[in-house]
Formats: C-alpha cells, sequence, structure tokens
C-alpha cells in the first residue's frame, strides 16, 4: 500500500508541475502574439470550462476499464501539448485555444479517473492521508511551476515549455501502469441509470457525501468570488504594490501545504463531515482578516484560508471514495467536481462587478455565505451519532 500511496504522490506532483507551467505560459503566449489581454484570459477559460460537462465525461469511466482509459488520456494529451510546436505567429494562436480545452476535457477525465482508482489501491484508512498529501504537493507545484514556467519562457520561449509539460503525462502514464490495483473495494447497490440523474442521485442522496461536497462548492467559489475584492484590498486599501499579492499567494500555498498534510488524521477521527465545516469556517476567517487594514493580518488571514480550502475539497473527494458504488464512481466523481469547481465560472464575474461597491463589502458577504453554510449542514448531535452508527456498520468503511 505504501507504494501504491508514493506512486500517487507523485502522480500528483507531476501533472501539477506540467499543467501549472503551461496554463500561465499559454495566456502570455497569446499575449505575446496578439497583443490582446481579453485573448489572454480566454484560455483560462477554455481550461476550467470542460467542468462543466464533467457528468457526462465521468460517465465513460463507468463504462470503460479505467486505468487504460486514464492511461491513453494522459498520452493523448501529450500528443496534443507537441502539436503546439507548430505555433510560429498570430495565425496559430487558435493551436494554443484548442489545446487549452484538451487540457480542460483532460483534467476532468483524468481528476474523476485518479479519485475512482484510489480505492483500488489502498485501504479506506489510508484515503485521507494520502488525499492530503496530493493536496500539499499539488499546492507545493503552484508555488514552483509558475515561476518555472515563466522563467523557461522568457529563457527559450513557448516550444520549450511545450516540450517539458508534454513530457509530464508520458510520465504519469507510466506510473498508472506500475499502480497495484490489488483491493476489490466493496460494492454497495446503486442506481441502475446513465447519465447526469444518477450522478447527482448518488451525490446528493446520502448527507455523508452531501454535506462536504456542498462546503467544498462554497469555500471554493467564495475564493472565486473575492479574487477581484484582494486585489482591491491590497492595492486600494493597504496602498501597497501589486506585487504583494505574490506574497498573499505564497501565504496561502504554504497554508495548503500544512493544511493537506495533517487532514488525512483530522478525518480518521472526526470523518469527512465535520472536517468539511471546519475547513469553511477557517476559509471564512481568513476571509474576514484580510478586511483588517493592517498587512500582516492579511497575511495570517490568506495562511488561515491556505489551511481551510483544501480541508473542504479533500473532505469532499475523501467522503465521495469511501461513500460512493465502485461501478459508479467515475461519473460521481466527475459530478462532484462539476459542483465543486462549476460554480467560479459565475462566481468570478460576479466578484468583478461586487467590486465597484468596495473592496470589503465582496469579503464581508462572502463570509456571511460560508458561515451560514456552516450552521445550516452543521449535524446536531443526535443526527451526528446516526450517521457514526451507520459508518459503523458500513463494511466500505472499516
Amino acid at each position: 500500500m505504501r507504494r501504491n500511496a508514493g506512486l500517487f504522490v507523485a502522480i500528483s506532483l507531476l501533472p501539477g508541475f506540467g499543467s501549472s507551467a503551461m496554463t500561465l505560459v499559454a495566456g502570455i503566449w497569446i499575449l505575446d502574439l496578439t497583443g490582446s489581454t481579453g485573448l489572454a484570459a480566454l484560455a483560462g477559460l477554455c481550461v476550467y470550462a470542460p467542468v462543466l460537462a464533467g457528468p457526462w465525461l465521468g460517465g465513460l469511466l463507468d463504462r470503460a476499464p479505467r486505468r487504460p482509459l486514464v492511461i491513453a488520456v494522459n498520452l493523448l494529451l501529450a500528443a496534443a501539448l507537441l502539436a503546439l510546436l507548430a505555433v510560429r505567429g498570430p495565425g496559430q494562436t487558435w493551436l494554443i485555444f484548442a489545446v487549452s480545452c484538451a487540457y480542460g476535457v483532460s483534467y476532468v477525465l483524468i481528476d474523476a479517473g485518479e479519485t475512482a482508482l484510489l480505492p483500488s489501491a489502498l485501504s479506506p484508512t489510508e484515503l485521507g492521508d494520502v488525499n492530503g498529501w496530493r493536496s500539499s504537493a499539488q499546492e507545493g507545484m503552484k508555488l514552483v511551476a509558475p515561476l518555472a514556467g515563466a522563467g523557461l519562457y522568457a529563457w527559450h520561449g513557448g516550444h520549450a515549455v511545450v516540450v517539458l509539460s508534454a513530457a509530464m503525462p508520458v510520465l504519469v502514464a507510466t506510473l498508472y501502469a506500475a499502480v497495484r490495483l490489488n483491493r476489490t473495494p466493496h460494492d454497495r447497490p446503486g442506481p441502475r441509470r446513465n447519465g447526469l440523474r444518477t450522478g447527482l442521485s448518488v451525490l446528493f442522496g446520502q448527507r455523508v457525501t452531501r454535506v462536504p461536497v456542498t462546503l467544498a462548492a462554497v469555500s471554493i467559489a467564495m475564493s472565486g468570488f473575492t479574487t477581484a475584492a484582494v486585489y482591491a484590498v491590497v492595492i486600494t486599501e493597504l496602498r501597497l504594490p501589486t506585487t504583494f499579492l505574490g506574497v498573499l499567494a505564497s501565504a496561502q500555498g504554504a497554508g495548503s501545504i500544512i493544511g493537506g498534510l495533517i487532514v488525512g488524521r483530522l478525518l480518521a477521527r472526526r470523518g469527512p463531515v465535520a472536517v468539511g465545516v471546519a475547513g469553511t469556517a477557517l476559509f471564512a476567517l481568513g476571509l474576514l482578516a484580510r478586511c483588517l487594514p493592517w498587512w500582516p493580518v492579511t497575511i495570517a488571514g490568506a495562511l488561515v484560508a491556505g489551511v481551510g480550502l483544501p480541508w473542504t475539497l479533500v473532505a469532499a473527494v475523501t467522503a465521495v471514495q469511501t461513500h460512493t458504488p465502485s461501478a459508479l464512481l467515475g461519473r460521481v466523481s466527475a459530478t462532484a467536481n462539476t459542483a465543486m469547481f462549476g460554480p467560479l465560472v459565475v462566481a468570478i464575474p460576479l466578484g468583478a462587478a461586487a467590486v465597484h461597491l468596495g473592496a470589503r463589502p465582496p469579503l464581508v458577504g462572502a463570509v456571511v455565505i460560508c458561515l451560514t453554510a456552516v450552521v445550516v449542514t452543521h449535524p446536531r448531535p443526535q443526527s451526528l451519532r446516526s450517521a457514526r452508527r451507520m459508518a459503523d456498520r458500513d463494511p466500505a468503511t472499516r
């Protein structure tokens, strides 16, 4: 099991480096080719838009052998990236957009596929720890990869970044082939329908998955909603240079690494619902700290928010893995990803509009929404005891 755990952490590290570097460089490359900031921003939208099709793409993972499909998707992604070697001028900008869309589709399939494969490679007691380690690895790459990608782009141009990024999914495919799928998770009877309805009914039909996924969706949406407000606080309220945003990003990333390393133990002791509640409350506290007119508190708030946000995500992912019939894990995992990340498509532009009211109102509004979600979903003592009794009777949690 420890071998598989190490392989899955490495699988999180490699694509995290390649994708973070390429996502940043795609926007810079388009900006250099066209001079349009609007077109450069669209590259990021192309990456995240396919998550809205997650429930349907995830169904592919339930109808085909999961490991071969995930390996094939990685190899196809490498081939798609190499197509960017043909970009020589503004006339080939469309290729960057097309590959960005391919990246987005691969994210959905690979993330859902990895979530579905983990229960077949690890015991239920290991899932929380490994999911936390993977989260820390991914956050660590977000601190290193953009800087490395931008530096490589400045040194040798976009083609050098393309070659580096294309090598990552090939290595990942090799690691997937080395994983030992030596467990058959307990498979509870599930709905026989296909499509979106199945994923939604399984995901939201039981409290133990519904609550963590809802809390993660609210927290992630509010992180996007407050992006413009954080910019305004730094530049308008604190009157600091824009480079201070990098300090906040590093502080939040450090918090995410710390949070990912300890969340597994919390999940084992408290369960995904309690960890999701705690993560959302911490994230709200971090947002509230950013409202105070003192930059050290703003940094501390970023650190606290960085701890809380991964807790909500890891709690939701672990709950889905341990409480979903294995035959439906592909579509349910993809539906969960859509539920958690899809609201960003609306939250980010709403936050950009709300900042015209001032820097602090969107932050306060986000805090209220997060805390309301905590109050509404927080289990009553009797409900909590009932949930624990059900978990004790469920062979999948033993």
